[in-house]
Order: C-alpha cells, then sequence, then structure tokens
C-alpha cells in the first residue's frame, strides 16, 4: 500500500499543465451503455482520444447520493453493480481500475465550504465504470468518486466544484455523471429502438439548457425550478441533475464548450453530454 509519506501530495508531483484537463458532463443512460457497442459508447471512446490522458479521474455520479460530502479513498475501490433486471453479463463486469488515497486527501483538502469524509466503503457504481471503462479499458488511470451531498441545493454543488479548480491544472479529469432529462416514470418503453425519439417538452427543454451552457448564462440552470413545467418533468428528482453543476461550476471564464452525443431516448431521457475546455 503506498503510503502518504511515500506519496506525499499527488498533484504536487504532477507539473502545471499550460491549459486545465477539459471537463465533462456525461449522459450515461442505461448500464447496457457500459457492455453494448452503441453510438454513445463509441463517443466515450472517441473522446478519450481526443483530450489528454489524465493523471487520474473524478467522477461525480447521480448514483452516489449521501448525507454529506464523501470521497472514495481506498487503493482498490470496487465494481458496485447497483442497478436490477439486468443480464448477467452486465453483473459480471469487473473494472479494476485503482483508487489513489492521496489525491482523496489531497482534493478533500481543497474543499473549504464542507466537510469531506474519506469514504472506504463504497467504489464504483455504474454512473463511473460503465462509461469509464470505454474510455479507458486498460484500467490503469486511479478513477475516484465524489459523492452528491443530498441536504444541498444546487448553488451549493456549483460553489463546491469551482473549489477543484486546481485539480484541473493538475491533469485530473473531472466527470459529472447524469443525465439532463431524466423522467424513467414517462418513459416510452415501446420507442427506445426509436433513434432520437423524444417528447416535445424534452426536447424544448433540452434546448434551453443546451442554449444557457452555452451563453455561459448559469444562474438559470442552478434556479432550474424556475424554469417552468418542462424543466419540472425532466428534473423530478435532482439526482441526475446536480452532477452537470459540477462539471459548470468547474468552467473557467471563456473556456470553449462543445456538445456530444446530443440525443433523446425513450421520449423522457436525454444523453447530451457536455466537454469545456
Amino acid at each position: 500500500m503506498t503510503t502518504l509519506a511515500a506519496f506525499k501530495h499527488f498533484t504536487n508531483e504532477l507539473p502545471d499543465q499550460q491549459r486545465p484537463m477539459p471537463v465533462l458532463f456525461i449522459g450515461h443512460g442505461s448500464p447496457m451503455n457500459g457492455i453494448e457497442d452503441t453510438a454513445f459508447s463509441r463517443r466515450w471512446i472517441q473522446m478519450a482520444k481526443e483530450i489528454p490522458t489524465p493523471a487520474a479521474v473524478l467522477v461525480v455520479s447521480a448514483h452516489w447520493f449521501t448525507n454529506g460530502t464523501k470521497i472514495t479513498a481506498m487503493d482498490f475501490p470496487q465494481t458496485i453493480h447497483d442497478f436490477g433486471g439486468f443480464p448477467p453479463a452486465l453483473f459480471a463486469v469487473q473494472y479494476p481500475a485503482p483508487g489513489n488515497p492521496a489525491l482523496a486527501k489531497e482534493a478533500a483538502g481543497l474543499i473549504r465550504s464542507a466537510k469531506v469524509e474519506l469514504n472506504h466503503d463504497w467504489g464504483l457504481d455504474h454512473g463511473t465504470w460503465t462509461v469509464v471503462r470505454h474510455m479507458y479499458p486498460e484500467a490503469k488511470i486511479p478513477v475516484l468518486q465524489l459523492s452528491i451531498d443530498y441536504t444541498k441545493g444546487p448553488q451549493f454543488h456549483y460553489d463546491l466544484a469551482r473549489e477543484l479548480m486546481a485539480l484541473r491544472k493538475k491533469g485530473v479529469l473531472i466527470i459529472g455523471s447524469g443525465n439532463m432529462v431524466h423522467n424513467l416514470r414517462m418513459v416510452a418503453w415501446d420507442k427506445l429502438s426509436v433513434q432520437g425519439y423524444g417528447y416535445d417538452w424534452a426536447l424544448q427543454i433540452n434546448e434551453q439548457f443546451k442554449a444557457l451552457i452555452q451563453e455561459n448564462d448559469h444562474k438559470p440552470l442552478i434556479n432550474y425550478s424556475q424554469l417552468g413545467r418542462e424543466a419540472a418533468l425532466a428534473i423530478p428528482t435532482p439526482e441526475h441533475y446536480l452532477p452537470l453543476m459540477y462539471t459548470l461550476g468547474l468552467k473557467a471564464g471563456k473556456e470553449p464548450v462543445s456538445f456530444f452525443n446530443d440525443q433523446a431516448v425513450g421520449g423522457s431521457l436525454t444523453m447530451t453530454s457536455v466537454k469545456i475546455g
């Protein structure tokens, strides 16, 4: 086991980059994207080729919703199969990426707005491994997760993300993993195979979200409950939306923004993803 004394401060060992590592929001969708060859998974593979190879990956997943803020701090995080009703092949997947306790401690120390618990019980849930195993299939890059405190609102999460900016400058890839539009109760299960099928309200709010992101107008996105009926339908519960707050909070100045996997699925979901930087 690597000791903190031997490792010192992980990020202090890394040279500052001329340009910060890009930051991503990824619509992860169905866990089956983790093992299937889809347009979405192929784009994740391509994205990993387009950006610099990270020193580590830190994921804010919709599926680690906790009381308080936590970060995984074990040497070898377990692969969590936090779903049901899927084929055995999905449950058989193991993604044996290492963790990095030194980086976890370093990241926790950057956060002043909350007390961060170093966690040794969680691991990598499907909001993380279904995406990252496509991007970095050799599983050699350290992967950590930062939880979402369900007692706090969007502004808290947006502000907390800004405290992690130093990690981008040290080559850490930070990913928010969720879905901008995520209403499982309204999914048109008979239309899942229809490419790009979205209800009018889902397509409308998705375009509004994208326009606000492109315009760097984050305030309405933080206060999404004021965006009307379409936003209420898109975000019946906040866990899949809040990872977007981390991605947006990490945007520096006039950094370029682009979108990928910009497609609706099953009427009431969108896979729309964001690259900043």
